[in-house]
């Protein structure tokens, strides 16, 4: 899925991931445990997740960018949820 595919709050999310932050939410950049075994598995510790802000949400929402790699601000891949996990797609890079 292309960046501009994404809504807007998204790409903000992808261009905060990059910059390394100063991100909105306590959890965001904690590791993502792939639990749903739905991502290409990888080492503990691989994937790290960031919120996606839902607009009128009064918390964090379900939207997710999900991304791995070894150094968070030049991930390898990074996947985009709407459904809190229930469903990814690779955003292309």
């Amino acid at each position: 899925m292309a960046l501009s595919a994404l809504p807007v709050e998204a790409q903000k999310t992808q261009r905060l991931i990059h910059a390394g932050g100063p991100f909105p939410y306590s959890k965001d950049g904690v590791i993502f445990g792939n639990r749903e075994r739905l991502l290409p598995r990888r080492q503990r510790g691989f994937y790290r997740e960031y919120t996606v802000p839902t607009p009128g949400s009064r918390d964090r929402g379900a939207r997710r960018i999900v991304c791995g790699g070894q150094r968070p601000k030049a991930p390898e891949a990074c996947y985009y949820t709407a459904d809190h996990y229930a469903s990814f797609k690779l955003i292309a890079s």
